[in-house]
């Protein structure tokens, strides 16, 4: 069974940072790529940055482009998402999730909240 648990949200202030890391188990971790998605209050899911399983190519969407960094760390089959300047748009709850065989899996989320 594909499981996906994030961690590392909390309240930070804008311009802070923070660094979500998503522990995945039940499938070859490195066979797969990995990509954050994150949904804000009333909002629908957003898409935010994608990495190839070997971790050699990263993708970003352009709200977030150079304030996030994402990683991986196929030893310890683990997902990042670094995340600097923050701002009160970035408020949303963090998904991970990956895509095999025509199915989606996600983790359950961890919130963010930017607020002074």
């Amino acid at each position: 069974e594909v499981q996906l648990v994030e961690s590392g949200g909390g309240l930070v202030q804008p311009g802070g940072s923070l660094r979500l890391s998503c522990a995945a188990s039940g499938f070859t971790f490195d066979d797969f790529a990995m990509a954050w998605v994150r949904q804000a209050p009333g909002k629908g899911l957003e898409w935010v940055s994608s990495v190839t399983y070997t971790g050699g190519s990263t993708y970003y969407a352009e709200s977030v482009k150079g304030r996030f960094t994402i990683s991986r760390d196929n030893a310890k089959n683990t997902l990042y998402l670094e995340i600097n300047s923050l701002k009160s748009d970035d408020t949303a709850v963090y998904f991970c999730a990956t895509r095999m065989f025509g199915s989606t899996s996600w983790g359950q989320g961890t919130q963010v909240t930017v607020t002074s």
